[in-house]
């Protein structure tokens, strides 16, 4: 039945399985992703040419040995693919599901055909794993009696927390929310990442030796001299100063952060007290204002929550709808995304710039915009100019906005550490992650800049091998120049 493993893109055509109908799976907050049968998925498996240089690994942040786990799957041996997918990569059920898939955009085979399902394979993979309770904790022979503090619970400092503890160090975890997971937990929107699936790869960090210690501000709730007592700590706490819009009628009510929106209605899915006014977009005007990852999100929940319309705004303009010229293969290409929430419904418009919100009696009513044209000036650098008579209103009750963050807030532990900061505000260290600050470390989004969930779990994996190698002068943790064979040997 099946064909020569080289042979299997030329018998085998891409195919995903079909998700929950749109008119469905807005009723809920649930995941509405399907699988395929069992043969099915393996077929997919052996779309993978098992390339001589597989520009996939170069795309996947984490190095991630997809021909590897791709061929074991043709194999029929689901375990060692496990094993491949868990030796570069901690969480493979959450990029199986929030990653846009960076590996797919670089696959050789989709130069001229469409690319292996690379992050279909990788959550059925692992789903495979959970049921067959192959997943299991896995605690360290020994320890090292060195211990580490890591602050914030995103995906760098899960990842982190739990390659030190693997090292054999007792590693703390400090979260200023109620629930560790950071934007897993409270900024990804349960129809995209349940947040039983974190919860199962929670307990199993728990389990393995970490403690968490939630509600824990460092620098507010709880004093930055803490950390002294710890004999290492590394700072995974995200990029998390949002950007704003400085323009007239920013102080009217009904306009907020989109990260003030969505983490609301998490809460309400896990029966939690609401923080802060009560955001809702039922039966409202919603214009969400950004037209990122975060933006989409803000799209899907208001559809969700019966909002009486949605418009998405982008001040760039619209993509082309395939690959630009400008970023050929296997570069990340320049090209319009539409997003399973866009699809839910909702509006998109592009080049438009925000001028004004107006209200009445304190409360928004209005968005005055403005159409804008990009061009290159003299030094080759992109400029927006209005363009004259273009000016129209929307109706708005409620303004969301998804315009990205700065860096990292300043004002706690970054400001009392006395940490140097780069030109865009981020948390500077060196080539080994160390900060300004001896034995104080950093990664993730606080160090680099806002990313994907995948280079946090990439940043994270690589601070805590340097960060073992501080403590005990080796390190047996792997490293992304290893490519995860070292982990495979354990």
């Amino acid at each position: 039945m099946w064909p020569a493993k080289e042979k299997g893109f030329m018998t085998f055509k891409r195919e995903l399985p079909a998700n929950v109908p749109v008119d469905e799976r807005v009723k809920s907050f649930k995941e509405f992703t399907t699988s395929l049968p069992e043969i099915r998925i393996r077929e997919q498996a052996y779309r993978c040419m098992n390339c001589g240089v597989p520009f996939c690994h170069s795309g996947c942040p984490l190095a991630n040995q997809i021909p590897d786990f791709n061929d074991a799957l043709k194999n029929n041996n689901w375990r060692e693919a496990l094993a491949i997918l868990h030796s570069t990569n901690n969480f493979p059920e959450i990029t199986g599901r929030v990653c846009p898939a960076p590996c797919e955009t670089s696959c050789v085979l989709g130069i001229n055909e469409p690319p292996v399902a690379i992050e279909y394979i990788e959550r059925e993979i692992v789903e495979r794993g959970w049921r067959e309770g192959w997943i299991a904790p896995q605690p360290p022979r020994t320890r090292t009696g060195k211990s580490v503090a890591v602050v914030g619970s995103g995906p760098a400092g899960l990842a982190a927390a739990q390659q030190l503890n693997r090292a054999g160090h007792e590693v703390t975890v400090f979260e200023r929310d109620d629930e560790p997971g950071g934007l897993l937990m409270y900024g990804i929107p349960g129809f995209k990442l349940d947040k039983a699936i974190l919860k199962r790869r929670l307990d199993q960090i728990r389990a393995e030796g970490v403690r968490f210690q939630c509600g824990a501000w460092i620098g507010k709730d709880v004093p930055v001299r803490e950390l002294d007592m710890f004999d290492a700590v590394l700072l995974t706490v995200g990029s998390t100063k949002a950007r704003t819009l400085d323009i007239p009628g920013a102080n009217l009510n009904g306009i907020h952060l989109a990260m003030d929106f969505l983490p609301q209605q998490t809460r309400r899915l896990l029966g939690k007290d609401i923080q802060g006014p009560e955001i809702s977009a039922k039966d409202k005007n919603v214009v969400v204002i950004g037209g990122g990852d975060t933006g989409s999100d803000c799209v899907g929940t208001a559809i969700r929550q019966g909002a009486a319309q949605v418009v998405s705004l982008e001040i760039m303009p619209r993509p082309p709808l395939d690959r630009d010229a400008s970023t050929p293969w296997p570069l990340w290409p320049y090209m319009l995304r539409t997003s399973s929430s866009h699809e839910e419904g909702g509006t998109r418009d592009w080049s438009v710039l925000t001028k004004e919100f107006t209200g009445e009696a304190g409360k928004l009513k209005q968005l005055h915009c403005v159409r804008v044209e990009w061009a290159k000036d003299a030094s080759g650098r992109m400029k927006m100019e209005e363009i004259p008579g273009s000016d129209f209103f929307l109706d708005c009750d409620l303004a969301l906005l998804a315009l990205g963050f700065l860096h990292p807030e300043h004002e706690t532990a970054v400001r009392e550490l006395g940490l140097e900061l780069d030109s865009r505000g981020n948390i500077k260290t060196g080539s080994n992650f160390e900060t300004s600050r001896p034995r104080v470390f950093a990664a993730g989004d606080a160090r680099r800049g806002q990313s994907l969930v995948v280079w946090a779990i990439r940043e994270g994996r690589e601070a805590a091998r340097c960060l073992d190698l501080a403590l005990m002068g080796f390190s047996n943790l792997p490293s992304l120049a290893s490519y995860g064979y070292d982990a495979l040997a354990e």
